[in-house]
């Protein structure tokens, strides 16, 4: 397994990234090109991550008696680290979880929340117009509490086995020693020069000597990181949260001259993880189940789902344009529905019924008809779900990018993680503190509060979680556990997992090739097809049925693991340099 493990990290390390970027209104975080990617097949534990290192730490602590909690917390310590850009101490998380000793599934919300002082105004220019995304995103107002180190600590006092010292050392003796700078992360630095320039201490961290950004195979240390790892080592979160490191980040975020934010100590120390029920919606003879509010993945996702499955999907199979119509049309009548109604139901009342079946077919009427007229819906609009106390709301305004990680840890015990993690943007708001980035994940709240009169249901409002795509799922057939499976990706996250899910259960793909299926999503209208893959050839055809097509780099990073005959099937996104770990 080691050797294996050996050879897996030798390519990638060794792997050039591209340096194409395309524009999603604002520019994601870099592509990293393509890697080919194998199932790999376990009996005991797997893990399956976006980063070979972070993957190696988590295989460590499963091989070494280690619960599913337990990895992640070596997991995401490290990702912290080596992914930096992606997720991290300063950001926050969603986790669906499975319990097997109890065969309880469940939902953690470790969202970032919005400072006490924070107003619906705050992205807001002095004339009410709303900023532009990056001058909201870089310096301290974006800025919330980070929820992550949370996590990981409340969730390992309650499902850890081994020590928590112990897990943090891996990512403490990575950093004192330094580790070679990815091919991913370097082509991020370099497409990101400007806004990572701003701040002294992330210029300092992110270029060399001569002012150059770092190159592949650079060994970068962090001191810092690891002095931070080792107060976490001997003080627990209580140090991340009412202590020194939580003191360091607020005068961090209220100094910032150029943009500086609102966090204060109150809003560390007020900080909570939320359990919360998980989502299901049913597909065929399965239940798809993920994390509901502030998420809008599970729902979204669900969706999508519930329409699809009054059409015979399978007999299409994947080249036919007109599954591509339906699931197009599907997701746009859903992203409809999110946009008007998904929100943190902590502060805002959602209609109850956006899964009802009925709904749903209502919803599926309407492609039915798109399919009749041979052309795209020439407009959609929000549903009517059956909703008490229906409130008026006005349609969403606001930006959300593909950053992001995700990742998947099996243990012996049959515990499962499904974690999607981030700081929000491509190296968040551009801060450092303490050694890491701290998150922008406020500038996913709507910079407008309302629009034609009527209150927006993501608006930022004070202590509220802002809503996310982050769709962290576990799959069940018969009450067990199926498929665990997310992706970062912005909000065509929502696409990435829903195409992946029919992939398998309908057009009878392995879940290795379900990722691999080139991407085609059609979020509010615009069908984005992968860019250099087969879904190229749907151009033409789409474009026929009316659609607006573009081509572009469509960034995913799927990451599964699939349950089938006693048997783990571990799977990693081609399109990232993650791998799957298994024995």
């Amino acid at each position: 397994m080691i050797k294996k493990y050996a050879t897996i990290l030798t390519a990638f390390l060794s792997f050039h990234a591209t340096a194409t970027q395309t524009t999603d209104l604002v520019a994601p975080e870099s592509a990293s090109g393509y890697q080919k990617k194998e199932a790999v097949i376990a009996n005991d534990y797997m893990v399956s991550v976006a980063n070979p290192i972070a993957a190696k730490a988590g295989y460590d602590v499963l091989k070494n008696g280690g619960s599913a909690i337990d990895a992640m917390v070596a997991v995401q310590t490290m990702l912290g680290l080596v992914e930096p850009q992606s997720s991290g101490l300063g950001g926050g998380a969603f986790m669906v979880y499975f319990d097997a000793n109890k065969g309880k599934l469940t939902t953690y919300d470790a969202r970032e929340t919005a400072p006490a002082q924070a107003k619906p105004e705050l992205f807001q220019d002095q004339n009410g117009k709303p900023l532009s995304f990056y001058d909201a995103v870089v310096g301290g107002k974006s800025v919330g509490t980070p929820g992550t180190v949370k996590l990981l600590a409340d969730l390992h006092q309650q499902y850890g086995v081994k020590d928590w010292k112990q897990l943090l050392q891996p990512a403490k003796a990575l950093a004192q020693g330094g580790f070679k700078v990815s091919a991913r992360l370097a082509g991020a630095i370099a497409n990101d020069q400007e806004r990572l320039s701003r701040y002294p201490d992330t210029r300092a961290y992110f270029f060399d000597s001569q002012g150059q950004p770092l190159k592949e195979n650079a060994l970068l240390k962090n001191p810092e990181y690891a002095e931070t790892l080792g107060l976490l080592q001997k003080k627990g979160a209580s140090v991340f949260y009412t202590g020194q490191i939580a003191q360091d980040i607020v005068k961090k975020v209220q100094s910032i001259k150029d943009n500086p934010g609102l966090l204060t100590l109150k809003d560390f120390s007020n900080y909570s993880i939320k359990e919360r029920p998980a989502t299901c919606a049913p597909y065929r003879q399965y239940e798809v189940c993920g994390m509901g509010p502030p998420s809008s993945g599970a729902l979204t996702v669900g969706q999508i789902l519930g329409m699809a499955s009054h059409f015979d999907l399978k007999s299409m199979g994947k080249n036919n344009p007109k599954a591509w119509k339906i699931l197009g049309e599907a997701s746009r009548l859903a992203f409809a529905d999110r946009g008007r109604y998904m929100a943190d139901t902590d502060f805002v009342p959602m209609p109850a019924g956006l899964l009802e079946p009925s709904y749903l077919a209502d919803r599926a009427a309407l492609i039915k008809t798109a399919i009749q007229s041979g052309q795209a819906l020439e407009s959609v609009t929000a549903g009517e779900p059956k909703w008490e106390n229906a409130i008026a709301l006005a349609e969403d305004i606001s930006v959300e990018l593909p950053s992001t990680t995700h990742f998947v840890i099996v243990d012996k015990k049959g515990n499962i993680v499904s974690m999607t993690s981030t700081i929000e943007n491509g190296f968040g708001s551009r801060v450092m503190s303490n050694g890491f980035l701290l998150n922008n994940e406020l500038t996913d709240f709507s910079f407008a509060s309302h629009k034609d009169g009527y209150p927006i249901a993501n608006r930022l409002e004070p202590g509220k979680r802002p809503r996310s795509s982050m769709a962290p799922s576990i799959v069940m057939k018969d009450n067990k556990p199926y498929l665990a499976i997310g992706s970062p990706g912005g909000s065509r996250i929502i696409g990435y997992v829903a195409k992946s899910v029919i992939a398998h259960i309908d057009w009878g793909m392995d879940i290795q090739n379900a990722i691999n299926l080139p991407h085609l999503v059609n979020r509010f209208g615009t069908y984005d097809l992968e860019e250099g893959t087969s879904a190229e050839a749907f151009k033409g055809p789409l474009e026929a049925l009316g659609y607006t097509v573009n081509i572009r780099d469509l960034n995913s990073g799927l990451h599964a693991v699939l349950f089938k005959n006693g048997k783990m099937i571990g799977a990693a996104d081609p399109r990232r340099e993650g791998i799957a770990l298994g024995d």
